[in-house]
């Protein structure tokens, strides 16, 4: 798993469709953080996210009962966003749910098309505490633009070829001066994400798919980070992060769809 909206996307959804229990949800957001913080970035958000009392409120609970006042029809209207800048699809313009959402590269839409609805944003606000800010959505946009499971397939087939391929050509140094095998960096990414289970009612193509996604971004992370990846002068690091730019995005898309046509599939009722 690779972000908290994708797990809160993912598992809010397969609970509001009664595949999984509350707790299970509460157990998956924990493995992000033992504390989780919901706060409202206005007055409208708060009044139709029904927080009332102290704000923030303590408890990954929160966000279930917030979630299930936006989308009372049951994980239809649920979907996760993974913006980037000049690549926001899926975003609603011009609020600030968007600019936050986009800011942080995650975020979860909460309500049906067309309707008012709610936007979640996670941020880190220490090793131990998480904080979701509520935003009002004054209508929430159509689905547009997703890729089915097939092509998100082999579109993550084709970006696992291309991720390797980008880091084997990439100079990988250490601080040291050596050369670096990144193989062991990559490992580690790889279990991260693993560390993050998925429901258990979601389709097995959805969850190759992620995985895939996952091993593309691993590869990219290593291959895109500084000190241990070092580039040796502006010009390749230019070329370097003109290589890495369209896999992410290919990742980003694939894990949307991936997300979106598990929480839609048939065995979600």
């Amino acid at each position: 798993m690779s972000s908290p909206s994708q797990s809160l996307t993912l598992w809010a959804g397969a609970w509001l469709s009664g595949r999984a229990a509350p707790d299970e949800v509460i157990d998956a957001l924990h493995e992000w953080a033992p504390m989780h913080l919901v706060a409202a970035a206005e007055a409208d958000a708060k009044h139709r996210a029904g927080l009332t009392g102290q704000d923030p409120q303590d408890g990954a609970a929160v966000l279930l009962t917030v979630i299930r006042r936006a989308d009372p029809a049951g994980g239809s209207g649920i979907r996760l966003l993974l913006p980037s800048p000049g690549d926001v699809r899926g975003l609603p313009v011009g609020i600030a749910f968007s600019a936050a959402a986009t800011a942080a590269g995650e975020g979860v839409l909460v309500g049906a098309p067309g309707t008012p609805g709610l936007g979640l944003v996670p941020t880190v606000e220490g090793p131990d505490v998480l904080r979701w800010t509520v935003f009002a959505v004054p209508a929430v946009p159509e689905l547009t633009d997703l890729p089915g499971l097939g092509e998100a397939e082999f579109t993550m087939r084709e970006a696992v070829r291309d991720a390797a391929a980008t880091l084997t050509g990439i100079r990988t140094v250490g601080d040291d001066g050596r050369s670096t095998d990144p193989r062991a960096e990559i490992a580690a990414e790889i279990a991260e994400y693993a560390r993050h289970r998925y429901p258990d009612s979601i389709p097995q193509r959805a969850v190759r798919i992620l995985d895939a996604a996952d091993q593309v971004a691993a590869i990219l992370t290593v291959a895109g980070r500084g000190g241990g990846l070092r580039a040796g002068s502006a010009t390749t690091l230019d070329a370097r992060e003109s290589a890495l730019r369209p896999l992410w995005t290919a990742v980003r898309h694939a894990r949307v769809g991936a997300v979106d046509a598990a929480l839609r599939a048939p065995q979600h009722g």
